[in-house]
């Protein structure tokens, strides 16, 4: 299961993927939780939701752990409403990921416990990357030497 950690203060979020998540089992959204058994000594946190396998979001009015269909008003105005499938606000095993929100902060920064270096990679478009391969091909028609050269013609 993963867990998204929100720390409300610097507004960043940081993922930490947990083995058993049998801590969270039957807990529902908006209930506190000790995040010192996945590692985060001192935190204390609320469950805000999360998705299923699948991919569906919990909701929070909806009881249970199943996923079920509901209508959900998408305009005001009109009175529109779409039949959507969400999951039910307590977490079972279905639950692929939990969004929590620190409360009580520990000792230790997040960032020191959960963000990590973070290597800089250079963001280089497609058209950049092929012109890079074209640049570098320049003369390399293919390699062996059956193929033609310039100034001479094979029949």
């Amino acid at each position: 299961m993963n867990i998204v950690v929100s720390d409300p203060k610097t507004r960043k979020a940081y993922p930490k993927k947990i083995d058993n998540p049998g801590v969270f089992m039957g807990k529902k959204v908006g209930d506190e939780v000790e995040l010192g058994i996945i590692g985060l000594e001192g935190y204390t946190a609320q469950i805000t939701g999360g998705s299923d396998t699948e991919g569906f979001p919990m909701k929070a009015d909806l009881a249970g752990t199943a996923r079920k269909t509901v209508w959900v008003t998408t305009d005001m105005k009109k009175g529109t409403q779409t039949k959507l499938s969400r999951r039910g606000n307590m977490v079972g095993e279905d639950i692929a990921q939990l969004n929590v929100k620190v409360i009580k902060e520990g000792s230790r920064k997040l960032e020191e416990l959960l963000g990590g270096e973070k290597k800089k990679v250079e963001k280089v478009s497609v058209k950049e990357e092929m012109v890079k391969k074209s640049l570098e091909n320049v003369g390399n028609v293919g390699g062996d030497s059956s193929m033609m050269k310039k100034g001479t013609s094979k029949h």
